[in-house]
């Protein structure tokens, strides 16, 4: 059902029953997933005895910059996400999309900005009854975690990393895609792959590291792994690596990292050499794709959202610390593949998600 209240209704101020918001003649609320302005009321109405929570968003330096989306139908679970623009608010829709197709049910959703009102948050999900909590992004992170006191089961995603001090104990599903699918991808494309060098800030990166050893073991695969916390050390490392690499064996990986993986220095470096030395480079950004890396794993981020769902559907108390990314897609240049040699098959369309350049 979707209900419209605009200004005519309304010919003055209302203040809902809860006295946190109020509602403006020049506003219009529209609920159930439509946009709405800023400027609105939060109302409370019943359908046959079942609380249905329409949209609200006050605006103003006086009041919250908490907006509350969508609380409908009496899920358990509640996902707070970044209060963000385009194309940011697209990929955290997409994945709250995935969260409710599994959770069967439409979830309360709050845009979270960094100003926040923690009490008033706490007092929201308590009279919905939450008992989950799907924290997107880092904001959302941070709000999740000042609900000290709160009993709630959190769990986290859309961040790539997070600090110790803000994981908290929680455990946070990150958008790097797991080493062992990109490995096994690799060999898949690149059968003859023995040896793959990657560089990295092990500020960023030392977790994925860990993993990344021990995917390239269980593959047969050699893991070599250069630390730089600098640009000008990264520099070097690259330039040492295809100095000395094995256009037959050797493959480089570019992970998610901002020191090492530069995006107006080294990748123009290492997609340069590259070429020229017949050596396969893949990436964990997708938009390295469309510039000359041979593929890349991405965030499916309906799955993602399913993923979280069951997470935060089996309440699982104890899990913590950082988890890679499972739900992926992939993209491939089929140029690159063409100038390193590779059969990728007759219609190799079928086998990937994203197909660069565009057909």
């Amino acid at each position: 059902m979707l209900l419209i209240f605009s200004p005519p209704v309304f010919a003055a101020q209302v203040v809902d029953i809860a006295g946190l918001f109020t509602y403006r003649p020049d506003a219009a609320l529209l609920a159930y997933g439509v946009a709405v302005p800023t400027d609105v009321a939060l109302f409370r109405v019943a359908f046959n005895g079942q609380k249905a929570e329409l949209v609200a968003m006050a605006a103003g330096p006086q009041q919250s910059s908490l907006m509350r989306l969508a609380a409908l139908s009496g899920s358990q679970i509640a996902v707070l996400y970044p209060d963000i623009g385009e194309p940011y608010r697209s990929v955290f829709t997409k994945i709250i999309e995935g969260i409710e197709d599994k959770a069967r049910v439409r979830v309360a959703s709050y845009a979270v900005g960094n100003k926040l009102n923690a009490q008033e948050l706490a007092g929201e999900l308590k009279r919905q009854n939450v008992r989950a909590v799907i924290a997107l992004g880092r904001n959302g992170l941070r709000a999740a975690n000042a609900l000290e006191g709160s009993n709630l089961s959190i769990v986290a995603g859309g961040v790539l990393a997070v600090p110790e001090s803000e994981a908290r104990g929680v455990a946070v599903h990150s958008l790097a895609p797991d080493p062992e699918l990109m490995f096994a991808r690799l060999k898949l494309l690149v059968p003859q792959a023995r040896r793959i060098y990657v560089v990295c800030d092990p500020r960023q990166n030392a977790w994925l590291m860990q993993l990344a050893r021990t995917a390239a073991k269980a593959q047969g695969l050699e893991l070599q792994v250069r630390e730089a916390t600098d640009l000008k050390t990264a520099m070097q490392h690259y330039q040492s690596i295809f100095s000395s690499s094995d256009a037959r064996h050797d493959t480089v990986w570019l992970p998610q990292d901002s020191t090492t993986v530069e995006e107006s220095a080294v990748l123009p470096l290492v997609l340069q050499e590259a070429w020229n030395r017949n050596i396969a480079v893949f990436s964990s950004s997708l938009s390295h794709v469309k510039r000359g890396v041979l593929f890349s794993l991405y965030p499916d981020n309906m799955g993602l959202g399913r993923n979280l769902a069951q997470v935060a559907l089996a309440n699982a108390d104890g899990a913590s610390g950082l988890v890679p990314l499972k739900d992926v897609l992939v993209a491939v240049n089929l140029r690159t593949a063409s100038h390193l040699g590779l059969n990728l098959g007759n219609k190799p369309q079928q086998n990937f998600d994203l197909v660069f350049p565009e057909p």
